[in-house]
């Protein structure tokens, strides 16, 4: 296991909307962060999107449960996230799996999630989650 990555995921999943100043330790200033739904450039943008994040959500909580450096300055985590937001599902937890691949000098300067975006936003929507379900029922 690597310790950079256990303390990288430690202080990740200590971060809130009051300590969001944790960032600065944890990437580097020229961050690539993206994921299904974003992609941001530079540690005042990801900062501003936390920022936004904690803002809107309530009760984030990850929990990682597999850390794997796969080589000097890359590795992967593998999360669960468990959040509400009052506009997806009426304000009631929410759970996420997912995984991210980060790689590091110092500081991580690359973070790439990966997630199923219907399943954090779409199938949450009125109206469109529900014909999401039924669509996913009719493939299976």
């Amino acid at each position: 296991m690597s310790a950079y990555l256990q303390q990288f995921a430690e202080c990740f999943a200590s971060l809130d909307g009051g300590n969001l100043d944790t960032l600065e330790k944890l990437y580097s200033e020229d961050i690539t962060f993206r994921d299904p739904l974003h992609q941001i450039q530079g540690l005042p943008a990801l900062r501003a999107y936390f920022a936004q994040l904690y803002a809107n959500s309530h009760d984030i909580r990850y929990a990682f449960s597999s850390i794997d450096e796969v080589m000097p300055g890359q590795g992967y985590l593998r999360w669960t996230l468990q959040f509400r937001h009052p506009r997806l599902s009426r304000g009631q937890q929410l759970t996420l799996q997912g995984c991210s691949y980060l790689q590091w000098h110092d500081r991580v300067h690359f973070h790439q999630d990966y997630f199923d975006a219907a399943a954090l936003l779409y199938e949450h929507v009125p109206l469109m989650g529900g014909a999401i379900r039924w669509l996913k029922g009719r493939l299976a």
